[in-house]
């Protein structure tokens, strides 16, 4: 059930601002399962993979909020991307990956907060 909700909660967050995995999904494996960094970060990315890109950018696409061609070309980074992420993630140290993943949050968060952009 649990599981079920982090779910939840993530597709809300990923249907309102396009975030999910990283910050919704990773960190609730992380603190309220207790699983290791690679198995949550690999267990986000499996389950993104069908229910994200379904119903959600079929609400989006059927309202025209939906550039294909540039949808198309952010997929093609991510496949790639995502690939090579997995690569060096899995090479390094539990802790470091938790402190890089600190400091990407409190980067964005930060540069949210003082400029807006």
């Amino acid at each position: 059930m649990m599981l079920l909700g982090v779910g939840l909660v993530a597709g809300v967050f990923a249907g309102m601002f396009g975030i999910g995995g990283g910050l919704i999904i990773v960190p609730a494996l992380l603190f309220l399962l207790k699983m290791k960094e690679l198995e949550a970060i690999g267990t986000s990315l499996a389950a993104l993979i069908p229910p994200v890109g379904l119903l959600g950018a079929a609400e989006y696409y059927r309202n025209g909020f939906i550039n294909l061609r540039y949808a198309g070309l952010v997929a093609a980074g991510l496949f790639l991307g995502a690939y090579f992420g997995a690569r060096i993630m899995i090479n390094l140290p539990p802790e470091l990956i938790r402190r890089l993943y600190a400091f990407f949050l409190l980067f964005i968060a930060a540069r949210m907060l003082l400029t807006g952009k």
